[in-house]
């Protein structure tokens, strides 16, 4: 590799930082933009989760994505961000995630432009925004209360590797109210959480040092070809390739902070 490249890899993941969250499953996390814009788009990878972000003097919602969302890097800018666990956002919200799917929406389109006031003034006045943004999501949560628990149960188990069979049948649910359920709370159906969560473990196990074979196994892929078309499909590229550009993830949750995306739709809380 490139002294260069590598030198630029390492500012990269400097520049991002997470941390847990009070709030159940959630991270706390900030990117800080370099003063030159990198010259490559970047790719976010679906992961299941949903993000709101202030980035820009604006908050953002990154919804659900089903495939690789592709980042111009004149849209990536410095954010502090809330990652929210599958099914964890919409309550917060109020929106249903289907609405945000492969989105990234202005919360002005979602919510009464009053409200946003508030909050947009509570942030811009914040020492530490990705602090004010947790205690807005705590403060929200205990309002509306915590997701429904068969929908945790649901992406706990598809998060582990159980059938989505299976995992209907520990939650007590029917294939039709399943899917219902999953539309709402993960913006697409069971299957696709289930595949999405799958290939962000096998990445994570490759991360650890596991050849792609032996990834592919303990992900729960039938062998290796598959995690290779499920790579394709899901992130639009080829393990090699994700890899050999620096696929340790530490950016991505960065890109989501991307300019919204012309609305279809929108909803108030």
């Amino acid at each position: 590799m490139p002294q260069a490249q590598e030198h630029v890899r390492e500012q990269e993941r400097h520049r991002y930082r997470e941390r847990p969250s009070r709030l159940p499953g959630a991270v706390v996390w900030t990117w800080d933009a370099p003063a030159r814009p990198p010259r490559d788009p970047h790719s976010v990878l679906p992961d299941g989760c949903m993000d709101l972000i202030w980035t820009g003097g604006r908050i953002v919602v990154a919804g659900p994505d089903t495939h690789a969302f592709e980042v111009e890097p004149q849209n990536r800018v410095s954010c502090a961000a809330v990652r929210f666990a599958p099914g964890t956002a919409p309550v917060l919200l109020g929106v249903p995630a289907s609405l945000l799917r492969d989105r990234r929406a202005d919360l002005a389109e979602l919510w009464p432009s009053a409200a946003v006031r508030r909050l947009t003034d509570r942030f811009e006045g914040a020492t530490d925004p990705a602090a004010a943004l947790e205690r807005f999501a705590l403060d929200r949560i205990a309002d509306t209360g915590p997701p429904d628990p068969r929908t945790v149960a649901v992406a706990e188990g598809l998060r582990r590797g159980r059938s989505v069979a299976a995992t209907a049948a520990d939650a007590g649910l029917g294939a039709r109210q399943l899917h219902r359920r999953s539309l709402a709370a993960f913006g697409y159906g069971p299957k696709t959480l289930a595949r999405v969560l799958r290939l962000q473990r096998a990445l994570e196990f490759i991360r650890t040092g596991l050849p792609y074979a032996e990834a592919a196994s303990a992900a729960g892929c039938t062998d290796q070809a598959h995690l290779a078309r499920e790579m394709r499909d899901l992130a639009g590229t080829t393990l090699g390739a994700y890899f050999s550009a620096g696929g340790a993830g530490e950016a991505e949750a960065a890109a989501k902070s991307e300019t919204p995306q012309p609305s279809g739709s929108s909803t108030t809380a």
